[in-house]
């Protein structure tokens, strides 16, 4: 049995080298696109209309609805892409989703409010006792995965990949 375990944990890793480090590499088929499902809780990544991988997924305090404004706690809806990595993220490591758009700005705008910003698809904190994260929707606003997943997210999604969330 322990052989087995060994043997399904090396097929895990397969395509993603350095499976103990965080950051990891991937040489897989390319993610062309990350799609968000906040009614379910999932994302998928995709190559075109196949999906590679799915992960659980936690939301923003306030999961209903679009994020219109700053520290509302709502995780945006719609297209964006991945526009940033911080790999000193203080939540283990996060990608960027490039909320607020064009649209979302003017909306808040004409509401004489910030759309706030900072939406990332992000692990878990690293500070211990910063929070405990046992219950759904806690974020602020963002994505959030365990570490073990977003180290694959981190190595599979690159820069300028299509996202979109649905509600």
């Amino acid at each position: 049995m322990r052989i087995v375990k060994l043997v399904l944990a090396g097929v895990l890793c397969l395509g993603l080298a350095a499976c103990s480090s965080k950051f990891k590499t991937y040489n897989g088929p390319e993610v062309t696109q990350v799609i968000i499902d906040k009614g379910e809780r999932q994302m998928f990544l995709l190559h075109h209309n196949r999906v590679l991988k799915n992960y659980d997924i936690d939301l923003g305090f306030a999961p209903s609805g679009h994020k219109q404004f700053e520290g509302d706690g709502k995780t945006p809806e719609g297209s964006y892409v991945i526009d940033r990595r911080n790999p000193n993220s203080e939540f283990h490591l996060s990608v960027g989703i490039s909320y607020p758009n064009p649209k979302d700005i003017a909306f808040a705008t004409s509401q004489g409010k910030s759309p706030g910003g900072d939406i990332f698809i992000h692990g878990q904190p690293n500070a211990k006792g910063f929070l405990e994260r046992s219950d759904p929707d806690w974020t602020a606003g963002c994505i959030s995965v365990k570490n073990r997943e977003i180290e694959d997210i981190y190595a599979m999604v690159k820069n300028g990949t299509p996202i979109t969330i649905y509600p």
